[in-house]
C-alpha cells in the first residue's frame, strides 16, 4: 500500500470541477440574506467561496425582476477572492435546465442545487428537503442543471442527512447525484431535515460518505465556532467546511480559520463592520429600503458588542425602530463612544 494522503488544511487550495478555490472555507447559501454584500463580506475576510441565498428557478424563468436584478446580483468586487456560486431551488427539471442556463449566463461560478431546505412551504412544492422522498426526480433535477450549464459549470448539491432522524436517504441520494447525473461536489448537512438547526449533527455519516463518495464532501450545518469547525472537518476529512448561521454578523471567524486570527473583534471593530454594511445595504437597496432590511442584521453585530444586557437590549429596540438610516448611524454613536451614548 502506498503511503496516506496528508491530512488537508483549511488553508490549502482544492477543485471544485474546473474551479481553483483558494481554501477550503465556504460561505453557505442563507436564504434571504446572503446577498451579493453579504458574499463580498466573507471573501474581504477570506472565505475562499462564497453561495447565494437560494434563488427560484421558476421566478428565473419568468423573469421576475426582484429575482433577476438583485438576488442574482454578483458584483465585480466578489471574484477577486474566489468563485461565486449561485443556488437554485425548484422540482421542475425542465424549468432547472433553463434556469441555470441563465445563471451560467451572467457569469456565476457554480450552480448549487438546495434538496435539503426543511421550510414547509418549500417542502409542499416539492423542493428542498422533499426531494429526498423523490430520488429519482432529484436526479432529474440535477441532470437537468448540468445540461443547462452544457457542463462548463460545476454543479453542487446541498443536501441533509434524511428527512426524519435516523434516515440516511441523503447519504443515498448522494451516490446517485455523482453517479448518474454528474455532480461535481456533495455539500452535506448531517442532520435531518424535521430537526431544522436542532440536535447534534452525525459526523460519522459525513466521514462514511466521505470515504465511499467519488466526489468532494463539503460540511455544513452546526459550524458556530472556529475550533469547532477545525474539529468536525478533522473528524469528517471533508473536503472543505460551508459556514452558514456561525457567520451571521461574525465574519471574523474566516480570518480565525484562514488567516491565523486568533482574538474575537473590538467593539470599534465590529461597530466598522455594521457601518460597512450598512454602506452596502444602501448600495444595493436605497436607503429607504436599506433602513428596513437591515433590521434583520442589526441583532448579530449587537449580540457582538461588549454592552451589558441591558444597554443592549435598548440599543436593538432603538434599531429596530428607527425610521432613517442616519437615526441609526446616530444610536451607534459614528461621532463618539457607544458604550457611553447608551449609558
Amino acid at each position: 500500500m502506498g503511503a496516506m494522503a496528508p491530512p488537508k488544511a483549511l488553508t490549502e487550495a482544492w477543485s471544485l470541477g474546473p474551479l481553483r478555490v483558494p481554501n477550503r472555507v465556504m460561505l453557505a447559501p442563507l436564504a434571504g440574506i446572503g446577498n451579493w454584500f453579504v458574499r463580498l463580506q466573507a471573501k474581504r475576510y477570506g472565505a475562499g467561496m462564497a453561495v447565494s441565498e437560494m434563488v427560484s428557478s421558476h421566478a428565473i424563468r419568468h423573469g421576475n425582476p426582484k429575482t433577476c436584478n438583485e438576488m442574482l446580483r454578483i458584483d465585480p468586487r466578489e471574484r477577486l477572492d474566489g468563485p461565486v456560486g449561485i443556488q437554485l431551488f425548484g422540482e421542475d427539471p425542465a424549468t432547472m435546465r433553463l434556469a441555470a442556463a441563465h445563471v451560467a449566463s451572467i457569469g456565476a461560478d457554480a450552480i448549487d442545487i438546495n434538496m435539503g431546505c426543511p421550510v414547509a412551504k418549500v417542502q409542499k412544492t416539492g423542493a428542498g428537503a422533499a426531494l429526498l422522498a423523490d430520488p429519482d426526480r432529484a436526479v432529474a433535477l440535477a441532470a437537468a442543471a448540468v445540461e443547462g450549464t452544457r457542463g462548463r459549470l460545476p454543479v453542487t448539491v446541498k443536501l441533509r442527512s434524511g428527512l426524519r432522524p435516523g434516515e440516511e436517504s441523503g447519504f443515498e441520494l448522494a451516490h446517485r447525484l455523482v453517479e448518474e447525473a454528474g455532480v461535481a461536489a456533495i455539500a452535506f448537512h448531517p442532520r435531518a431535515a424535521a430537526v431544522h438547526h436542532k440536535g447534534v449533527p452525525d459526523y460519522e455519516l459525513t466521514a462514511r460518505l466521505v470515504r465511499s463518495l467519488r466526489a468532494p464532501v463539503i460540511l455544513t450545518g452546526g459550524l458556530s465556532d472556529a475550533a469547532e469547525v477545525r474539529e468536525a472537518f478533522e473528524l469528517t476529512g471533508a473536503a472543505a467546511v460551508m459556514l452558514a448561521r456561525g457567520a451571521l454578523g461574525n465574519p471574523w471567524i474566516f480570518s480565525q480559520l484562514v488567516r491565523g486570527r486568533e482574538l474575537e473583534p473590538a467593539a470599534e471593530e465590529v461597530l466598522a463592520e455594521l457601518h460597512w454594511t450598512i454602506d452596502r445595504a444602501v448600495e444595493h437597496l436605497g436607503e429607504q429600503r436599506a433602513t428596513r432590511y437591515l433590521r434583520k442584521f442589526y441583532p448579530w453585530y449587537v449580540a457582538r458588542l461588549t454592552l451589558d444586557s441591558a444597554a443592549s437590549k435598548r440599543l436593538l429596540q432603538a434599531l429596530q425602530t428607527a425610521q432613517t438610516l442616519a437615526d441609526a448611524r446616530a444610536l451607534l454613536a459614528l461621532e463618539g463612544d457607544p458604550l457611553v451614548a447608551m449609558a
